[in-house]
């Protein structure tokens, strides 16, 4: 049931007033929430690549200043009696943020919300409908962009889409380990599951052992997929992989990416590859692995200005495909609970992956991942 909405809450959150300027830990005061805002109380954010990319300014995405933060878990504290209704919650829920989407393109309405016509506005803007912002910076009543993906989980209390929201069954006890699914995870495991869905006797290679690629790992072990081939730079991620699954791992440092492949296939190439780093030198050489029918895909977000070098006539005589695809063509509020209960049978181990840290050691977690001692570091606000 719906609740009375508070006037004002003035809330800690990290917030980026500049491009590459550091995360700074202050007040804000979110404004009365809207109809289709659920006011949130944080308990755990993962942190993503894309968070720092746009901290960085990268890919020109967000105004600022902003709220940055898309992987969160919390508590309904406030929402309107309608979108109680329409969602099935209630205030004291503990549910789980993915991002928003407009409900009503053709995108959305086909089952693919990350294609939202709207998204970009809706994700990146940081405004309202009506072009406000929904918090101000407490010393100085500077507006702050929040609904940063929707949700601006960098806040302990943020103002949340209705959409992101991502009801389920699972104890808030086990939250540090779910946070993640609302982005980082589910773009991994859905890419496999979702988008090649690989049958047994084939093999898949994958490039960038992140959150993504782990996850995505998982999933073609879930799969029973016969050859799994991991590739990164960081020898305690190969280790990472070959625990949970790969049959092979190796350091693209050490050898030539298309040579090491081929011979592992037998001269075939895969059947399936993925690439979660975005980087045009990894695109090329797994394009170029390919065996005829193959699929690769682009999971990792490239610069803007990216391009590749690619062999139209390899692609057409070989019947091979290049896709793209973001958060796992997943419909979230569908796909994470499934997740959820995987992780529960033991078959996607994602606590493998999380470490938490309290809330004021953001610099430490962000330090953690960019070294890559931490693959998903978790921030905790209580």
């Amino acid at each position: 049931m719906g609740d009375a909405p508070p006037e004002s809450i003035i809330t800690p959150a990290y917030v980026v007033h500049r491009p590459q300027q550091d995360f700074t830990l202050e007040d804000i005061v979110l404004s009365p929430p809207f109809d289709n805002e659920i006011l949130i109380e944080m308990k755990y954010s993962g942190i993503c690549h894309t968070d720092i990319a746009c901290q960085q300014g990268e890919f020109g995405a967000g105004n600022l200043p902003a709220v940055f933060g898309h992987e969160g878990a919390g508590y309904i504290r406030s929402i309107s009696t309608a979108v109680a209704q329409r969602r099935g919650l209630a205030i004291g829920d503990f549910v789980l943020l993915s991002l928003s989407f407009c409900e009503k393109c053709r995108y959305c309405e086909r089952g693919y919300p990350a294609d939202c016509d709207e998204g970009r506005h809706l994700r990146f803007s940081g405004l309202r409908e009506d072009g406000t912002t929904s918090a101000q910076i407490l010393r100085s009543s500077q507006p702050v962009h929040m609904r940063f993906f929707g949700q601006s989980s960098f806040s302990k209390f943020s103002l949340v889409h209705e959409t992101c929201v991502v009801k389920h069954d699972y104890p808030s006890e086990d939250a540090s380990i779910f946070a993640a699914m609302g982005c980082g995870f589910q773009s991994g495991i859905g890419t496999v599951l979702n988008v090649l869905i690989p049958p047994s006797d084939s093999s898949i290679v994958i490039f960038g052992l992140g959150t993504v690629g782990l996850t995505a790992l998982m999933g073609a072990k879930y799969l029973n997929v016969n050859q799994i081939i991991a590739v990164d730079l960081l020898d305690t991620r190969l280790s990472m992989a070959k625990e949970l699954g790969a049959s092979v791992a190796f350091n693209s440092r050490d050898t030539d990416i298309v040579t090491r492949i081929m011979d592992l296939t037998d001269g075939c190439g895969v059947d399936f590859a993925i690439d979660c780093t975005g980087a045009p030198k990894v695109i090329e050489p797994m394009l170029d692995c390919l065996a005829v029918q193959g699929t690769a895909v682009t999971v990792g977000v490239p610069p803007a200005d990216a391009k590749i070098r690619i062999s139209p006539m390899r692609f057409l005589a070989g019947s091979r495909r290049y896709l793209g695809c973001r958060e796992g063509d997943s419909v979230p509020a569908q796909f994470i609970p499934k997740l959820m209960e995987l992780q529960r049978q033991g078959h996607f181990p994602v606590e493998k992956l999380v470490k938490v840290y309290k809330y004021r050691d953001l610099a430490q977690a962000l330090d953690d991942m960019r070294n890559g001692s931490v693959v998903k570091p978790v921030i905790q606000w209580s």
